[in-house]
């Protein structure tokens, strides 16, 4: 994978004289185990090293709690229930990079699901009703990125307004009602195989790939993040910050309309009220995975790992019987954790190895 780095929009500013100033001196003075630890997670690849060891500590503490765990089944299983996550936290962490957020995604993947249900029951080939599905996703979130870049808006609020929207339009098209049973061509995508794993596997993948080359390798990975660093320092330049930001949440839409497309092939049913929590976990996943919440710096590798963290997690505490009640509160608790391990990262008092 690429390695993701922070936007930086020139140098950092000085210390603040006092008690600050002196504590990083000193920090900068002496290798302590606390200057030492912020230096490691200051480094770009600090995060996804952590996370990979806890990925491990847990893998082995449920290979020795369940004997379940290491089964074939049950591995292929974590890599299929984590796919959905990964391609709407890729998504995520591009808006949330660029200094923004997106809570419709959970309401849109269910709109896209119940637009691809509907086409095919009129008879509307697969590729097309997909494509329209996409579309629907893609278009939502062109919209969001209008509003809040056109109009200056929160982009909390207008995606908690378009996320009551895009429910509503479902609700509405179905009558509350599901849509089930459709074709194998499509419930292929959710449920078929390819060299021994999951189609959604594969989707995950690619859709992975495709989000690092982005940040990293074209102009509009390198104006989102310049946009979470400095909106106004980027604008000032020449640059059409809104046309960028509409083509960010763009992304971020396709990505949602994806799961939600696989989410109903995989149930072979399309409910309105599917998607129900997707944006919190996306957001814990980037969070958790390195992306700043402030913007302007992003990690689609430790995204991708922080989506795999949550899915031994949830499948972990499943093998042990634990209710999911409890899945829910754990989701809260990293949420908090990774926000507040991301603020403490931003804190000019770890900003002297800039």
């Amino acid at each position: 994978m690429f390695a993701d780095k922070p936007y930086q929009a020139g140098t950092s500013s000085q210390a603040d004289n006092g008690n600050g100033n002196s504590i990083i001196q000193a920090a900068q003075t002496k290798n302590t185990p606390v200057s030492d630890t912020i230096a490691f997670l200051k480094n770009e690849y600090g995060i996804q090293i952590l996370l990979c060891c806890a990925l491990l500590l847990m893998i082995a503490v449920l290979s020795v709690a369940s004997p379940f765990f290491w089964q074939w089944e049950n591995l292929r299983n974590i890599l299929d229930q984590s796919a959905v996550l990964i391609i709407i936290s890729i998504g995520m962490t591009i808006v949330i990079a660029s200094g923004g957020i997106d809570l419709s995604v959970g309401a849109v993947a269910a709109l896209s699901g119940v637009v691809a249900a509907i086409c095919l029951k009129l008879g509307v080939p697969v590729v097309v009703a997909v494509l329209a599905a996409m579309g629907v996703g893609a278009l939502t979130g062109m919209a969001n990125g209008g509003l809040i870049s056109c109009l200056n808006l929160n982009p909390f609020i207008v995606t908690l307004g378009t996320s009551s929207i895009a429910r509503g339009v479902a609700l509405i098209l179905t009558q509350g009602i599901p849509i089930y049973g459709f074709a194998s061509s499509f419930t292929w995508l959710g449920k078929g195989f390819i060299m021994g794993l999951p189609v959604p596997v594969w989707l995950a993948t690619i859709t992975a790939a495709l989000g690092a080359v982005t940040v990293n390798c074209t102009k509009l990975g390198y104006y989102a993040l310049a946009m979470g660093g400095n909106e106004e320092a980027l604008r000032r330049t020449g640059v059409s910050v809104s046309r960028y930001k509409t083509a960010v949440y763009a992304i971020c839409g396709l990505t949602a309309s994806l799961a939600g497309i696989i989410v109903t092939t995989r149930l072979n049913t399309a409910e309105p009220t599917a998607g129900w929590m997707f944006e919190l976990e996306a957001i814990a996943a980037t969070v958790l995975g390195g992306t700043s919440m402030k913007g302007g710096v992003s990690s689609t590798t430790g995204t991708v790992i922080a989506c795999l963290l949550l899915g031994v997690l949830h499948n972990g505490l499943t093998i042990l019987s634990i209710h999911s009640y409890y899945q829910q509160l754990l989701i809260g608790v990293i949420i908090l954790v990774s926000v507040v391990l991301s603020e403490l990262r931003a804190k000019n008092i770890m900003s002297w190895t800039d």
